[in-house]
């Protein structure tokens, strides 16, 4: 059985519906996500205070490995790594992740509080501010002392964000996966880290076997790397034929309603169109693209074809936007064919 190990920013998302007054207050940019700044420091506490408030156990790398856990349904096949503190919203991270039968292995830090991700929903479209905390204090020794988990990991997984708190970690990670002959696996995560740690991001791409991206992120990708057609197609094509440490990539571009792109360092290529929704089935797109990698890596995870990994990445999308925030029924996505 093959197991997927996750690293990130342990974040629990304070989710809720909110009015446009709120995104204009703390400059809040729908279908993006940052890190919080001097702006953004009132929003947490004032979202707590709000009617309908959900806390779920968030931070994009966490999401998809607990889509993924719930996809393949038997305890034990996921695990998760990264840095909470020791105080109630670490617990409520623990017990969430224990019920979703997640395996984590947390670095507790006991002097800085667990980080948060403030989720500002409205009109179906949502804004993500994060404050790290201590997510952020994630230290490469804790990776040292578990090694174990990366050597027991046949894929494992990280968004981008984890790029701005310790890289070395992923390298680390990136490198054990080459030495056991795993997939590591990368999501390109926010224009932000595109633009800002375009050189982490570089030398962790060279030693990515699959890439992850949105439109969005793809277009800001060309731009940065100043090609001349930014356009989904191109930037999957780029982004595979990227010199790698291990001869060969595949990225994967979703265009939300639209399409997939996957494209191959040996020239494959393909779109896989998006089964269409009824609008007024969506609740919320929050966690939209990492339940789509979480889907994806199910299916890579029992060696399954990439269409079906595009397919179940779409599976899990579309479930995961017809609820609030990142939750499921059940411990097993048995009910998802229905």
């Amino acid at each position: 059985m093959a197991f997927i190990l996750g690293m990130g920013n342990p974040l629990l998302d304070i989710s809720c519906e909110v009015k446009q007054d709120f995104l204009d207050k703390y400059e809040v940019k729908l279908g993006d996500a940052c890190l919080c700044g001097d702006t953004h420091k009132g929003m947490y506490a004032e979202l707590s205070a709000m009617d309908g408030v959900q806390y779920i156990a968030g931070g994009a790398t966490l999401n998809s490995i607990r889509v993924a856990q719930w996809m393949l349904g038997e305890e034990g096949r996921t695990g998760y790594i990264g840095a909470i503190g020791n105080d109630v919203f670490g617990n409520l991270m623990k017990e969430q992740t224990k019920k979703d039968g997640v395996m984590t292995e947390f670095m507790v830090n006991p002097d800085v509080p667990t980080g948060a991700c403030a989720v500002a929903i409205h009109d179906k479209e949502r804004g993500l501010v994060a404050n790290l905390a201590a997510a952020n204090t994630y230290k490469k020794e804790h990776l040292v002392a578990h090694e174990n988990l990366c050597a027991r990991a046949r894929i494992i997984y990280s968004a981008g964000f984890f790029l701005t708190v310790c890289p070395e970690a992923m390298i680390m990670a990136a490198e054990c996966a080459m030495n056991t002959n795993s997939l590591y696996c990368l999501n390109l995560a926010a224009p932000f880290i595109i633009q800002y740690y375009k050189d982490p991001l570089a030398k962790v791409l060279e030693l990515a076997d699959y890439v992850f991206s949105n439109e969005d992120e793809a277009k800001i990708y060309g731009e940065t790397n100043n090609m001349s057609d930014t356009s989904p197609s191109a930037v999957a094509k780029f982004l595979a034929m990227l010199p790698s440490k291990k001869g060969s990539r595949t990225a994967v571009i979703t265009q939300g309603s639209e399409k997939t792109i996957v494209a191959r360092s040996d020239g494959f290529y393909m779109e896989v169109p998006v089964a269409k929704i009824d609008k007024s089935k969506i609740v919320d797109l929050n966690a939209a693209g990492d339940s789509f990698v979480g889907g994806f890596l199910a299916s890579l995870s029992q060696g399954e074809s990439l269409q079906e990994c595009v397919l179940n990445g779409h599976r899990g999308a579309r479930y995961v936007i017809q609820r609030s925030g990142c939750t499921f029924d059940g411990k097993s996505a048995s009910r998802l064919h229905e």
